[in-house]
């Protein structure tokens, strides 16, 4: 079954208590607070042959087939790979799907994970489905970024914002997550998760704290001259791409806010502080927005799967970087 959360209580009760169902949802919001965990209780509910008390029983047929993962009126629809496009042949296999009777009697339930990841062929073809849907069924759409959505995908599902918890519910929470970890560990990997536990556990499984201590310490030596942006982007081989580009778009959002504000506590971690506050410094305002409107563009190729060379991208984002504190 999957996991519930507290800061989902109150919106688990108003979907779960409804006599009727929408024929599909968008349940979205920020990554990494539990969506999919919603989308799979709610799917499990919808097919449960005996639920009570607003949850599926776990133990009827439907239950236990859906546990082993081989309900036949169950479909579950993502990228083949991480990080890929979900494919127009595999939505044309959820179509085919849609259109056929459902083999226990019941719903059928669809679940798609992330949306955004379907490319415009592929949204395309799901259009038909999300208008005309066969028997009862019904689709479960999850979007980290719903604003990347066709707008005839969004306005034909009942959109769900997801609630988001509060620092204390993520602490709390990330704190029975990680108990060996130490507070100021688990509160530097809220930060780099944007405040989303979930998304601050799987960045402590990935090993993000170790990268970005990688990172930061080679963009020290860069500024000092001791490493070339060759020498690091090689360096950086295993640390993710995009990462490295939220880090970087964050870092001169940074730098322009000081620039604005002298406001030492809005500098971020303090693994970077001193650093920004130099190039805030020393570098001109306009040089700064135009290294953030760059790297916003370079992120966006980066986020479309562009077929970008690695190594080059991080020498030239580098070579910006050292160019940066110039004269005011």
């Amino acid at each position: 079954m999957a996991e519930s959360f507290a800061w989902q209580q109150a919106l688990w009760e108003q979907l779960a208590g409804r006599r009727q169902h929408a024929h599909a949802y968008l349940l979205h919001g920020p990554q990494g607070i539990g969506k999919r965990a919603l989308a799979e209780r709610l799917m499990a509910l919808l097919l449960c042959q005996r639920p009570s008390d607003r949850q599926a029983c776990g133990q009827c047929k439907s239950c236990l087939l859906l546990k082993a993962g081989s309900h036949p009126d169950n479909f579950v629809l993502e990228p083949e790979e991480a990080d890929k496009p979900i494919k127009v042949d595999q939505v044309r296999e959820l179509v085919a799907f849609v259109v056929q009777t459902a083999q226990q009697g019941g719903r059928k339930v669809v679940l798609i994970e992330p949306v955004e990841a379907m490319n415009v062929n592929a949204a395309n073809a799901l259009l038909k489905s999300l208008e005309e849907p066969s028997g009862d069924t019904v689709l479960l759409l999850v979007s980290h970024q719903p604003s990347r959505l066709l707008p005839t995908i969004r306005s034909r599902c009942q959109q769900i914002a997801c609630t988001q918890p509060t620092p204390a519910q993520s602490e709390a929470w990330l704190a029975a997550a990680l108990p060996d970890a130490e507070p100021g560990e688990r509160q530097e990997l809220l930060v780099l998760g944007a405040g989303s536990p979930l998304t601050a556990l799987s960045l402590h499984a990935r090993g993000v704290r170790e990268q970005r201590a990688l990172v930061t310490e080679g963009i020290k030596k860069l500024l000092k001259q001791q490493q070339s942006p060759t020498q690091l982007a090689e360096a950086w081989n295993a640390v993710p791409l995009l990462l490295l580009f939220d880090w970087f778009c964050a870092w001169a959002h940074l730098i322009l806010r000081y620039q604005l504000t002298q406001d030492e506590e809005g500098l971020g971690l303090p693994d970077m502080r001193k650093v920004l506050q130099y190039l805030a410094q020393k570098s001109p305002q306009g040089q700064v927005l135009e290294l953030q409107d760059w790297l916003l563009e370079q992120r966006q190729k980066v986020m479309g799967k562009a077929n970008l060379n690695r190594v080059l991208l991080l020498e030239a984002v580098l070579a910006r970087w050292q160019q940066l504190p110039g004269t005011r």
